[in-house]
């Protein structure tokens, strides 16, 4: 296929060409993947720059969408790709492969940081979806610390830099700067620009940041980082976000209470326990979607109510449905009462449904939510249950509401009356509200 960029494609491609360590704040749908190739096929070839590239990003993204979109365009079939994936003699193979990128899950980057404790061999590194290199603590983010520096390019990739806020940036920044903008640790980030908020005795749970933090943070990072947002860019199709109430009886809501009251609830012989606050909203959020795990791991069923009203839009609909589930026995209900339901488990499940071969698609956000593209299959979502995380919420709506997409894209939520429910959907509300505040303040800033 011929690859005719929009105006702010190529502007972000010369972003990159521009800056040796580059923020791409770009929201989903605005072709991040094909930028980023279309700038290394540039620095490789024409500006000779770059030998070889290394793209680190999620297990399915890795698998699927980097080299999906390589051999998609004419302009960059010429590039030697080399899937650093599969077993650690597998990975190897493909290491000492002659390629041009090479592309690695972010769970193998501590292996890939041992095994070439002997020498870096990549001159640029791409980190799709930076925002999951923002706990500082993760083993992932110390191993590449270490050899980041022996990169001459870093380009980091993400639509949600601070999805929880704006505590995240410090690390994801970090990869690209090594503490330039923002500090050289995260103590001196959060002694900067935050004062404690919430705490138990020394411990503080939260940091709040303080009057005039963002802008300050927010003009720090300007110079290396841009953000674009999609509906700046895109005609995208209709979103419609459907509420749907379900109610659970009063015997399911005592159950509900009881557990909330007293964190410990007796159902047949089994018994729930939440040891902690955590545990509690974990077990609430199980009770609202049907079923809890009792205290020996067994499964207890609680109510059909969801699953009630997931059939009612499922036989009320025409068009094939991606239902996204949080636990497993939320999937192993939902397969129990529609047996012809597939779970996306690999690239074949993902051609299936692009092919308009699959009626109803189970998918959990965790394992769906970057890079891939579904907008083929369908244009309808169900959240079964609802994540806590702002990143995974938006990531997985993206997979329909996208470019590409030529219908109204409709996501119904379905939400248990009095629970817990409701309380997620509104602090992924809040959330967003914080997260279109950083993306609107580091918008290109265009030439006039």
């Amino acid at each position: 296929m011929k690859y005719i960029p929009h105006d702010y494609q190529t502007r972000a491609k010369d972003f990159i060409l521009e800056h040796p360590k580059a923020g791409m704040l770009l929201e989903m749908g605005l072709g991040k993947t094909v930028i980023t190739l279309t700038a290394i096929d540039v620095l490789i070839n024409e500006l000779f720059e770059v030998d070889r590239v290394l793209v680190i990003a999620p297990k399915r993204v890795a698998e699927d969408t980097w080299t999906r979109e390589h051999a998609k365009w004419d302009h960059l079939r010429h590039l030697r790709v080399s899937k650093v994936l599969g077993s650690p003699e597998q990975r190897r193979r493909a290491l000492a492969v002659d390629a041009d990128i090479y592309v690695i899950g972010r769970d193998n980057v501590v292996w890939l940081v041992e095994q070439c404790r002997q020498g870096w061999p990549f001159d640029m590194v791409v980190i799709d979806e930076l925002s999951s290199f923002k706990n500082p603590q993760a083993k992932r983010f110390r191993a590449l610390k270490k050899v980041i520096p022996k990169a001459s390019r870093v380009v980091g990739l993400t639509g949600t830099p601070s999805a929880n806020g704006l505590m995240d940036l410090w690390a994801e920044i970090y990869l690209l700067d090594r503490g330039e903008r923002l500090g050289h640790t995260l103590g001196a980030y959060r002694e900067k620009y935050f004062r404690p908020g919430a705490r138990n005795g020394y411990v503080v749970f939260k940091w709040e940041p303080l009057r005039g933090s963002r802008e300050k943070i927010e003009a720090a990072i300007s110079d290396i980082c841009i953000s674009m947002s999609a509906d700046d860019y895109l005609t995208l199709p209709k979103r419609i976000d459907n509420l749907i109430p379900v109610k659970l009886s009063p015997q399911e809501m005592k159950q509900y209470k009881t557990m909330e009251a007293e964190q410990l609830l007796h159902i047949d012989d089994e018994d729930v326990v939440a040891l902690n606050a955590a545990a509690v909203m974990i077990k609430l959020l199980q009770i609202a979607n049907g079923s809890v795990y009792s205290h020996e791991g067994n499964v207890v069923r609680l109510h059909d109510a969801k699953l009630e009203a997931l059939l009612e839009i499922i036989d009320t609909t025409d068009s094939p449905v991606l239902i996204f589930y949080s636990y497993k026995h939320d999937l192993a209900a939902i397969k129990a009462a529609i047996p012809g339901a597939r779970t996306l488990d690999g690239p074949e499940d993902i051609a299936e449904w692009n092919a308009g071969r699959v009626q109803v698609l189970l998918a959990h956000p965790a394992s769906v939510g970057y890079g891939l593209n579904l907008q083929e299959g369908g244009h309808v979502i169900v959240w079964y249950g609802l994540t806590w995380s702002l990143e995974l919420y938006q990531q997985a709506n993206a997979r329909l509401y996208r470019q590409g997409q030529d219908k109204p894209v409709i996501i119904h939520h379905l939400i248990a009356e009095g629970t817990v429910d409701e309380q997620v959907m509104r602090a992924l509300q809040e959330k967003d509200m914080s997260q279109a505040a950083l993306m609107a303040a580091l918008k290109e800033r265009r030439t006039q």
